[in-house]
């Protein structure tokens, strides 16, 4: 099972470690896990939205082919699409530039009884903005203290954080680059700018090794997943949503009396 980053313990993020952990079943009962894995979230999705104490919030960060969208397909595909909302945060406009930069991700965040789906976020304004040189380090290093207040209020108030680094290794970026390049229903809209970061890779690494340690709380942890085997990938990502909302304790809430009282006048 996936653990926790440590405060302040950067992980290595080799190549490596982007690999199956070695203790994962063989190909077929893996799939028997990952199906029983996704028929439990979409059980407890539905007490989760009855309950009604808690939001859930799902962070995915990764370089580009790690799987974000995948995830989102494959693991969220298993819930009641009215109870789940994904946001998709791209380069931010003239109006929320004019905020702060946590302005337009707190309005994103899901209220109670949702699942929200972060496909990047409020972490790209010490990634990006640190590797491309956007803002000033004293204005980007000042952002790691206030991302982990504005999680812990989130927390406090009843929003569940999760946050998955889905970790690829250089090669196989190279891999599904190439297979997005052949692909004719992927590669309309693949540009010569997507390589780009592929040249900072080591600038990124930092970045994101910063990122990890820094921001990851207990009210808010980060999970490095490895990300290069895309069964592998759902199935850790899936089973520890699933081992977080068990944790909840939740359940239905009892119907009124009154309420119960009506099956006496159906006719």
């Amino acid at each position: 099972m996936l653990v926790p980053v440590r405060h302040n313990r950067a992980p290595s993020l080799s190549d490596r470690e982007a690999k199956a952990p070695r203790d994962l079943p063989d190909r077929e009962e893996l799939k028997e896990r990952t199906e029983k894995a996704l028929d439990e979230l979409k059980e407890l999705q539905n007490v989760f939205y009855a309950d009604g104490r808690y939001a859930l919030l799902v962070v995915l960060q990764g370089r580009d082919a790690s799987g974000k969208d995948g995830v989102i397909r494959h693991v969220f595909g298993a819930c009641n699409p009215q109870g789940v909302h994904v946001t998709s945060f791209k380069v931010p406009t003239e109006l929320e530039r004019a905020h702060d930069f946590l302005w337009r991700v707190h309005a994103a965040t899901p209220p109670k009884q949702m699942i929200g789906i972060f496909n990047r976020s409020h972490y790209e304004d010490v990634l990006v903005v640190r590797v491309r040189n956007l803002v000033p380090r004293a204005v980007w290093s000042k952002r790691y203290a206030q991302i982990n207040a504005f999680e812990q209020m989130l927390a406090e108030n009843g929003v569940i954080i999760l946050k998955f680094f889905l970790h690829i290794s250089r090669a196989e970026q190279r891999d599904q680059l190439i297979e997005r390049l052949e692909d004719s229903t992927k590669n309309w809209k693949f540009r010569a700018k997507d390589l780009d970061d592929r040249q900072l890779w080591h600038d990124y690494t930092r970045a994101y090794r910063d990122a990890l340690a820094k921001c990851s709380t207990k009210w808010a942890p980060w999970f490095v997943v490895p990300a290069d085997d895309k069964k592998a990938r759902n199935y850790l990502v899936t089973q520890t949503i699933v081992e977080k909302l068990k944790s909840l304790n939740l359940k239905y809430p009892r119907a009124e009396k009154e309420v119960l009282a009506l099956k006496d006048s159906i006719v």
